[in-house]
């Protein structure tokens, strides 16, 4: 069953933001994430408007999703955001279409 990284971001500093965007599409590319939205139009419809930017990652299950984010190399990429150079709030789903699951 598919599995989605939802991640929200505000990006303090576009220039070293930037070192972690250039490194982590090959990370996920190497679990089989495939970016489905990323950094696209949005409207915030119910809730605060913080963040400014958005992705959709699939992968082909959960613990492929969970794996890329644990990774070593995305762990090593991410810490050139986690200097302060942005925030972000990432979340991992299972796909439950129609499954009823709460």
């Amino acid at each position: 069953m598919p599995a989605y990284w939802v991640a929200r971001s505000k990006i303090n500093t576009p220039d070293n933001y930037s070192k972690y965007t250039a490194l982590v599409g090959d990370i996920i590319k190497k679990y089989g994430g495939k970016p489905l939205s990323r950094g696209g139009k949005f409207q915030i419809m119910e809730g605060p408007n913080y963040f400014e930017r958005f992705v959709v990652i699939e992968f082909p299950n959960f613990d492929a999703a969970v794996e890329c984010f644990e990774s070593k190399a995305y762990q090593d990429a991410a810490a050139h955001r986690r200097d302060g150079s942005g925030e972000v709030e990432t979340v991992i789903l299972d796909a439950t279409e129609g499954m009823g699951a709460d």
